[in-house]
């Protein structure tokens, strides 16, 4: 009697979760892109990858790829992207398994970010600027080993954020009905206005409902939690050290950084700047997200004119 009656709770207690994960999904509602420009689709081994598109194609392109986490797209750069279009013609796509992207049920892994990058490069932009975020800063310092580009801003890149690599974690997340439990928590409203008070945000005013809103959107789209969920379990960390790769490129590399981060440390942002031997610009009053809440400056910094903020 009490085996029957444990199982009747375990499968009352899945019963549960899997109406609630419906609900949830069911309740997203339309997801439009945030960012303000044409819409393309490249089409790249499988997926057709979406990507924004603004500016002048006679002007010199320009390429944002967003960082990896739970609710992440190209909506990470809309506080800078219309003033980089005055000067550039910007491409924006979101990367594999996020924001409009397909998102199937793939073990998605950093060699497949690296390729993804380093194709879309070299198939549709030309000797491009970079601006990449974070952990997909790696990405793009590995793939512009292979594309030609003009130049590498990288804001607070990393090559480690979980700390080693967990296969019980990945498929745990991974998983129908309890994964998506544990995603739709990781992907709640309160747990994306914990991340961003976090270490996204130094003043979370700079953070609004209608932000909040879109990632929760995009958090709760089909086949969402799958490329998280090789990201929380370290599996979209590269195996190189990104020291090593940005010193082996001839390339014109400018780090940016938040003076008060703490995932990754400024610390980080002056060794790595020693060993590439690149410009480290430091934004005041800011964590990882010194494009959002410092958008004149770091379009400045875009631009080469860095008069506003600490430069090493």
């Amino acid at each position: 009697m009490k085996l029957r009656n444990a199982l009747g709770a375990a499968v009352g207690t899945v019963g549960t979760l899997s109406l609630a994960n419906r609900l949830l999904q069911s309740r997203a509602g339309e997801f439009e892109p945030f960012l303000r420009g044409d819409r393309g689709t490249y089409r790249w081994r499988g997926f057709d990858v979406a990507y924004t598109e603004a500016g002048d194609p006679g002007d010199p392109d320009l390429v944002l790829l967003h960082g990896i986490n739970a609710a992440a797209s190209n909506h990470e750069f809309h506080a800078v992207f219309d003033h980089l279009a005055e000067e550039y013609h910007v491409l924006a796509p979101d990367l594999p398994g996020f924001g409009h992207t397909d998102r199937p049920p793939l073990l998605y892994s950093a060699s497949l970010m690296t390729t993804f990058v380093r194709d879309f490069l070299a198939d549709e932009s030309e000797d491009a600027t970079v601006v990449a975020s974070s952990l997909t800063g790696a990405y793009a310092a590995m793939a512009a080993r292979e594309v030609d580009v003009a130049e590498l801003v990288l804001v607070c890149p990393t090559d480690s954020s979980m700390g080693g690599r967990s296969v019980p974690r990945r498929s745990l997340v991974r998983a129908p009905v309890v994964g998506q439990a544990i995603y739709n928590l990781i992907g709640s409203k309160a747990s994306i206005r914990h991340f961003h008070a976090d270490h996204g945000y130094y003043d979370t005013d700079n953070l609004t409902d209608e932000v909040v809103d879109y990632e929760w959107t995009s958090a709760h789209q089909p086949g969402a939690r799958f490329a998280p969920a090789s990201f929380i379990s370290g599996f979209l960390d590269p195996e190189e050290d990104l020291g090593d790769v940005l010193a082996a490129l001839d390339v014109p590399i400018t780090l940016v950084w938040g003076e008060d981060a703490d995932i990754t440390p400024l610390a980080d942002g002056r060794v790595l700047a020693d060993e590439a031997d690149a410009t480290l610009v430091v934004f005041g009053d800011s964590l990882l997200l010194p494009h959002v809440e410092h958008p004149g400056e770091f379009v400045d910094v875009v631009r080469g004119e860095t008069v506003t903020v600490d430069v090493e």
